[in-house]
């Protein structure tokens, strides 16, 4: 075993690899950017080495940077995380030539799995189901209906120019081909110049489920499957092992693909074999097709320690330090069922922008496996991914786990920062995903519904007033309210005002637009109306947090802000924190509504602020290369004459 490693990795993944190697008596360096000298992972690691600024490049990817720090501090072996140069072959190979362990597969099989048609080129020849589809040069008409047949119906023929969902058309049976290849290739030819098409299998449910595989460089095993259909724009949100609905015939079939696909390239260390399923008759055997390998350790790989309870970051460390495989196949097994959410700092309203903060409340409740990098007082750094934590939940079935998760994301408090948590929330309790009716498609079919937040109830918003008033921590009621004052006080906070009164030493009444809310503090429980609320609140520096089975925010009234301007301000406002990739305009210029003023980057995503009405530019208080908040003022037009 090793004495020492360099994790070349930051956040939730590198505080994981040092949990582990703690257990192993492994000592840990970290490396770090400017913008993570503060960071969980460089405070629980035993050393620490800063690598350089804060953007990736000028970090996390800097791979001489990296190996200097190993070399520097005498660490055996480099452990990529997931994510930054986890699946960089170059990097491999600079690890290697630097007399370093790279825990991870050799360069050789990264590179096998990067090229995706090679992929499955080479999948189709070790025996792997591939997508059935035709990619050839004869177009004749008839040869497409042949290999239309060959495939089986339904198929998508596609435009290879294609793009927009231009020249493609689905082919549910035989008959229509001729027609719709015609439809396609005139599309195809008016849209790209190019009337060429290919022909693939059409998939009518598609779930995504993938195999957990575990390789010595020469035999491989399988730890089961994980169910990741549960997806917005191709991104996870919630994962569970194992797959509703697998059955056993299909568990074999899936694993043994699984274990061929890493065989088939010499895999060490643990990697994912991804499989797009056709779950539109239940789940068969003949409906997986191979999709990619993630030649690394996955994001989601929790789930599969709570249910087959083999720590995989253990088994990273002891085959790259030259033992064998800790397992054989027969020995695994499957325990109970398990979940993972991902909780990030995003704003759901404003289309799951990423964000940024200041984390002044973090909470999570005890009895479930929390992964994290961040603790309260950290900051969310607009530099990298948004996550905060990721919320496991085990148990004997999927109806115990999937309670365990609601109940933890009911449980879990953050303030300082927008999230998804009640998004989360919402997709715990959804009556399909509960029934295990999953698939890709299902979040963006309920979307509306998942993303629909409730109103303060008259509870919650009683609560966060007497929060406001300095009494929610119960005690002696009359403290908050000074011997000269009134026991009634009129308190406001953005949005929301009322009457909070204090009638006798264990009751505060709060009035709210005629109704009012009779409320008492018992054994740490707060009643309103003679019932138990449910609720609990939290008070940070200019906000009031009012936690339970949805999460509102409230702003301490600031009648000053700037911000708070209406749309006739003609401010132009940041919807994310990010960097100002361009700015359009100067002060004098004349735009009309929909020009482009500026572009945000932030987390890879390009955001294109436009004008919201005709003007002229009054004021550009950002330039090209700035970093900026959520919610900054960026451009302001001149007042409206009216």
């Amino acid at each position: 075993m090793f004495a020492k490693i360099l994790i070349a990795n930051r956040g939730e993944i590198a505080c994981r690899v040092i949990d582990t190697a703690r257990k192993l008596g492994v000592a840990t360096v970290a490396v770090y950017s400017d913008a993570d000298a503060a960071a969980r992972h460089v405070a629980m690691a035993d050393e620490a080495v800063h690598i350089g600024g804060p953007r990736p490049a000028e970090s996390y990817l800097r791979a001489e940077a990296i190996i200097a720090a190993a070399k520097a501090t005498g660490a055996e072996a480099v452990h990529p995380g997931y994510g930054f140069l986890s699946e960089n072959p170059d990097f491999v190979e600079a690890v290697t030539a630097a007399g370093l362990i790279f825990i991870g597969p050799s360069a050789s099989a990264i590179r096998a799995m990067g090229l995706k048609d090679a992929a499955k080129a080479l999948m189709e020849a070790a025996g792997v189901p591939v997508v059935p589809g035709y990619h050839g040069a004869n177009q004749d008409p008839e040869h497409l209906a042949g290999a239309a047949e060959a495939i089986g119906y339904p198929v998508l023929i596609k435009a290879v120019a294609g793009g927009g969902g231009k020249g493609m058309r689905l082919v549910e049976r035989p008959q229509d081909f001729a027609e719709r290849l015609e439809s396609a290739r005139g599309e195809a030819e008016t849209a790209f110049g190019n009337s060429t098409v290919l022909i693939e299998k059409f998939v009518a449910k598609p779930r995504h489920i993938e195999v957990q595989v575990f390789g010595d460089g020469t035999h491989a095993v399988h730890l089961y499957e994980r169910d990741c259909s549960l997806q917005r724009r191709h991104q996870k949100v919630i994962e569970e092992a194992p797959a509703p609905g697998m059955t056993a015939e299909m568990r074999a079939a899936m694993g043994q693909a699984a274990v061929r696909a890493a065989q088939a390239i010499g895999y060490r260390g643990a990697g994912t074999v991804e499989f797009i399923v056709d779950g539109s008759e239940g789940l068969r055997p003949d409906r997986f097709w191979f999709m990619e390998m993630n030649t690394r350790l996955q994001v989601e790989h929790p789930v599969t320690e709570a249910v087959t309870g083999i720590d995989l970051v253990e088994w990273q460390l002891r085959v790259a330090s030259g033992e064998p495989l800790p397992a054989a196949q027969e020995d695994i097994r499957l325990d109970g069922h398990a979940f993972e959410a991902r909780l990030y700092a995003e704003d759901v309203a404003a289309g799951f922008l990423p964000a940024t903060g200041t984390l002044a409340h973090l909470g999570f409740p005890d009895g479930v496996r929390i992964e994290t990098g961040v603790r309260p007082g950290d900051r969310i750094s607009p530099w990298y991914d948004p996550m905060i934590a990721k919320i496991v939940t085990h148990g004997a079935t999927r109806a115990i786990a999937l309670n365990r998760l609601a109940a933890a994301l009911e449980a879990t408090e953050v303030a300082g920062s927008v999230t998804n948590l009640d998004f989360l929330a919402a997709l715990a309790r959804h009556g399909g995903f509960r029934r295990g009716e999953v698939d890709t498609g299902l979040i963006a079919r309920d979307l509306a519904a998942l993303t629909t937040t409730a109103a303060p109830d008259l509870a919650c918003r009683a609560l966060a007033l007497i929060a406001a008033a300095g009494l929610a921590e119960g005690g002696a009621p009359l403290a908050g309210f000074t011997l000269w004052a009134p026991l009634a006080r009129r308190i406001a906070l953005d949005g929301l005002d009322g009457l909070v009164a204090v009638r006798a030493p264990d009751r505060i009444d709060v009035t709210i637009g005629g109704e009012t809310a009779e409320c008492h503090l018992r054994s740490g429980r707060w009643w309103v109306n003679g019932a138990p609320a449910g609720l609990r609140i939290v008070l940070t520096p200019g906000r009031v947090s009012v936690f339970g089975r949805s999460t509102h925010h409230f702003a301490l009234h600031d009648p000053l802000d700037r911000l708070t301007a209406g749309p006739g301000a003609g401010l132009t406002l940041s919807p994310m924190p990010g960097l100002v990739k361009a700015v359009f305009v100067a002060p004098g210029q004349l735009v009309t509504a929909g020009d482009r003023l500026a572009v945000l980057e932030a987390m890879k995503m390009e955001h294109t602020l436009c004008a919201a009405r005709d003007g002229v530019v009054a004021e550009v208080m950002v330039a090209a290369g700035d970093q900026v908040e959520a919610g900054a003022a960026l451009i302001r037009l001149e007042e409206e004459k009216g």
